[in-house]
């Protein structure tokens, strides 16, 4: 990640999200300041990575689908703020590696369960959020956004942030851990959405 580039795009992009889209955040308090973390959030936007990214109060990586690197000027852009690939039609086992190292490092990695967008609501999340949490005893923060969806129509954008939940600690997640935590992360995401003041 350069940092530098990181921080100049963020306080770009957060600027322009209070002056297009009157962006709030709400719980930005229950964001660890320091130590490894995942937020895990909703996805129902392509804009998502960049608005959580600029309105979240650490700096995030991201993993980012393989075929975006490929993309000329923009590869080069989302590997300088710190996303890396995943190639979701192959093995992940590269993303978890360079996810655990971000961690290990007392970063934080902003992970949506879904896998990819989910403007319905019908596609079933991924334990991956919880097998990282697991593998890297990192606290998980939940988050929801309001509002990307309808970014063109310049409705309100809000993100709202809840407390850290702890993975299970003391012996090996099993299948059914990773299920439950899974479980439990994505209905406090859920209820997040009424922590969200008026969309006006």
């Amino acid at each position: 990640m350069n940092t530098a580039f990181y921080d100049l795009a963020k306080a770009t992009v957060r600027a322009t999200a209070r002056v297009l889209w009157r962006a709030r955040v709400f719980g930005a308090e229950n964001v660890p300041a320091e130590g490894p973390l995942i937020v895990a959030c909703n996805h129902v936007s392509y804009l998502d990575p960049p608005l959580m990214g600029c309105l979240c109060p650490r700096r995030i990586s991201y993993m980012a689908k393989k075929e975006l690197f490929e993309v000329p000027v923009l590869g080069a852009v989302i590997r300088d703020l710190g996303a890396y690939a995943v190639d979701r039609k192959g093995s992940a086992t590269s993303a978890i590696r360079r996810s655990l190292q971000v961690l290990e490092a007392g970063g934080a990695v902003g992970i949506f369960p879904e896998g990819t967008r989910n403007r319905t609501g019908e596609i079933q999340p991924q334990t991956g959020v919880a097998l990282l949490a697991s593998l890297a005893k990192a606290p998980v923060v939940p988050a929801f956004i309001r509002g990307s969806d309808r970014a063109l129509r310049f409705n309100r954008i809000d993100v709202s942030f809840g407390p850290p939940i702890s993975p299970l600690a003391g012996r090996k997640a099993t299948r059914e851990d990773l299920a439950k935590f899974t479980a439990e992360v994505m209905k406090t995401i859920e209820l997040l959405a009424g922590s969200i003041g008026g969309n006006t």
